[in-house]
């Protein structure tokens, strides 16, 4: 078995001290050597195939170049995946490498991968979340930076969100430049959500910045159908009662694509045709956005652009500390038109 050779070798084949081979390979100042000296150090490190010891080079200057990740169910939601894409690409570039540990939601699961990347001595750790929420988090040891991604925290030095407030103003203002400022529907505002945290940390902002949009076109909702849990079924129910309600709803915001998923179902069975007859805008843009048909126009929750801004906050000591907002890009398909002339009660609401 070949074993892996040592700076002395790589000494003895340039015919150099290992004190001066050890300063050139590790970029270290001070060798005062002639470029063909550096020169021969390097064409030995190559022809032995020479790689630095990490842990040795971790002792020495102080650090892994290690970062952990660890996440609630990050690493198994396929979108929010995507937050893992953008924090490894950063650490690729400043040649860092990451640990990644995934808890479940389980407080145990939690302490238990925190100790392991302690023990493991990273040089940080993001915490990420599939739902933008307040974590809690065990007191960090004081050395250790932590960023929160998609989440906040009370003991992380900074946390990145998505814009939800901008977002939520700018769909709003889809449906109010294409006339619908007097038939405006909310579906799926969660008072609860709104107001815990632990639930969410930026739903009221996307529901503030609805709210916002409309009172500075002088309008307010037609209709707002409160719920907690955004799925299909419940997108579907709520978009049948305000069709019951017989309130001329032109637009829809739905406060994610699984309830606009229900409701265009909801629409559907009425005999009403999105976006003929009620344009629909939503956020999150999941997979299923762009197969529904017609296409819905959403504001994408930017997981991989998290991921490389909480990677980056990491990795630069001279980060400012707290928030930092990173913006919801809107995916503009099919799923709005101008508010028609003979809208308002003319086109069939019915039980």
């Amino acid at each position: 078995m070949n074993k892996r050779p040592t700076l002395a070798d790589v000494a003895a084949r340039a015919g150099l001290s290992k004190t001066a081979v050890s300063l050139v390979l590790n970029d270290r100042p001070g060798s005062r050597l002639s470029p063909e000296a550096v020169q021969r150090i390097h064409d030995a490190a190559r022809e032995l195939n020479y790689r630095p010891n990490p842990a040795a080079r971790s002792l020495r200057i102080g650090r892994t170049n290690t970062i952990g990740f660890i996440s609630d169910e990050v690493t198994v939601t396929r979108y929010a995946s995507a937050m893992i894409r953008g924090l490894l690409d950063v650490a690729d570039e400043h040649d860092h490498g990451v640990l990644i540990a995934e808890t479940g939601n389980h407080p145990k699961q939690l302490a238990k991968a925190l100790e392991s990347m302690v023990d493991r001595q990273v040089d940080g750790i993001v915490f990420g979340s599939l739902t933008a929420r307040l974590l809690d988090l065990p007191e960090l040891p004081e050395h250790l930076r932590a960023v929160t991604a998609n989440a906040t925290s009370t003991t992380a030095h900074s946390a990145v969100l998505p814009s939800e407030h901008e977002a939520g103003h700018r769909i709003a203002q889809l449906l109010l430049d294409a006339g619908h400022g007097s038939g405006i529907g909310i579906i799926g505002h969660a008072p609860l959500a709104c107001s815990d945290p632990r639930i969410s940390a930026t739903i009221g902002r996307r529901f503030a910045g609805i709210r916002d949009a409309l009172a500075e076109a002088g309008a307010e909702p037609l209709a707002v159908a409160e719920f907690e849990i955004w799925e299909p079924w419940n997108g579907y129910d709520a978009t049948k009662e305000v069709l019951d309600s017989g309130a001329p709803v032109t637009g829809l915001v739905c406060l994610n694509d699984r309830v606009a998923f229900g409701a265009y179902q909801a629409l559907q069975e009425r005999g009403l045709r999105v976006p003929d007859d009620v344009s629909i805008a939503s956020f999150d843009d999941d997979e299923i956005a762009a197969y529904l048909r017609p296409g819905l126009t959403t504001a994408r929750l930017p997981y991989e652009e998290m991921g490389r801004v909480a990677m980056s906050q990491l990795l630069d000591p001279d980060a400012p500390t707290g928030e930092r907002l990173v913006p919801m890009p809107v995916q503009l398909r099919d799923s709005i038109a101008p508010c028609p002339a003979d809208s308002h009660g003319a086109h069939g609401f019915r039980p």
